[in-house]
């Protein structure tokens, strides 16, 4: 979940100017399961995950991350190989599954190997895969996040490389932080690339409003720092009406009827998640506010809010040999 800074993690801004994020990673899970193919089948690989694909080859593949990713992580065509992909949340919301997965599949396929990669290697390859491989204008925050945890101040700069540094509220602050935010499905999607694509265009006119979504960052770590979280939901409130001054297509009317309906039962702030036009919102909803919000948007599918800590992780690894070797 992307608080606040989105728009300042997109290349086309940060390696000129800098960018900085305030985003958690949130408990909702990508879960990708691989093992080489055996030998008995006609096909060499099957992939399972809106559709199931039994093909020959990688440039059969259907899934764009998986035809591209496979070859340039060194994997052969005569080694068979079967990925299964399910989500806990719909893709094309705006909470970073994409990138989840572009972190769980290099994470997999790694470790399928039998190799190691640190959690900043591991998100520079999700980013690699999915702005230079797939070529998809995209921000680079959630391949961090899916790939660390946590709730962070992510800092992007004009050399390309980033730096997280964890909030480290206590367990205490980070529970009150928690129970008051809200998070809810509107029940629509959009792909997040062609949303980015305007957001990017033209991005050095958006030259004031990005510098103060990124001052606001930093002022909004400070106020969760203090626990302050009040503030925090007011800020909330500011960030997503400078962002929805960004392009027109960013809100909707069915989005702003939401929007005003949480705020007017109580809710200091809230924006929509990822680039915009659809998906999940997050709210901040302050102390003795919680049934009344919720009762305003009991139309919504409601999820609750908890940081996961632990970012990227193997669940379980099993001797797998290439299909050649096992004959």
């Amino acid at each position: 979940m992307s608080f606040f800074g989105g728009g300042t993690d997109y290349p086309a801004w940060y390696l000129k100017h800098g960018g900085v994020v305030l985003s958690a990673a949130i408990r909702q899970y990508c879960y990708i399961t691989c093992r080489y193919f055996p030998p008995y089948f006609e096909t060499a690989h099957r992939i399972v995950w809106s559709h199931i694909e039994v093909v020959s080859s990688f440039r059969e593949i259907l899934h764009p991350a998986v035809r591209v990713a496979l070859p340039a992580l060194g994997f052969r065509d005569d080694q068979g190989l079967e990925i299964h992909h399910q989500g806990d949340l719909p893709a094309r919301t705006g909470i970073g599954s994409s990138s989840s997965f572009a972190v769980g599949l290099i994470n997999a396929l790694k470790a399928l190997r039998g190799e190691t990669i640190s959690r900043h290697e591991l998100a520079l390859a999700a980013i690699d895969l999915e702005q230079n491989l797939l070529g998809d204008t995209v921000g680079s925050q959630d391949q961090v996040a899916a790939a660390y945890g946590g709730l962070n101040l992510i800092r992007f700069n004009t050399d390309g490389s980033f730096v997280v540094e964890p909030l480290g509220l206590s367990a205490e602050a980070l529970a009150a932080f928690e129970s008051r935010l809200l998070l809810v499905y509107t029940g629509s999607k959009r792909f997040a690339s062609d949303m980015a694509k305007k957001l990017v265009e033209n991005i050095e006119d958006k030259n004031d409003r990005l510098r103060r979504m990124y001052d606001l960052t930093f002022e909004a770590a400070n106020t969760l720092r203090e626990g302050r979280f009040d503030d925090f939901g007011r800020m909330l409130d500011e960030t997503w009406q400078i962002k929805r001054s960004l392009d027109p297509s960013i809100s909707t009317s069915a989005i702003d009827q939401i929007y005003q309906a949480a705020r007017a039962a109580g809710a200091l702030g809230g924006k929509l998640m990822g680039a915009g036009g659809a998906g999940f919102m997050a709210f901040y909803i302050p102390e003795g506010a919680e049934q009344s919000v919720r009762s305003a948007l009991d139309g919504l599918i409601q999820v609750p809010f908890q940081v996961d800590h632990d970012g990227a992780a193997l669940l379980e690894v099993y001797a797998n040999l290439p299909r050649d070797q096992n004959r």
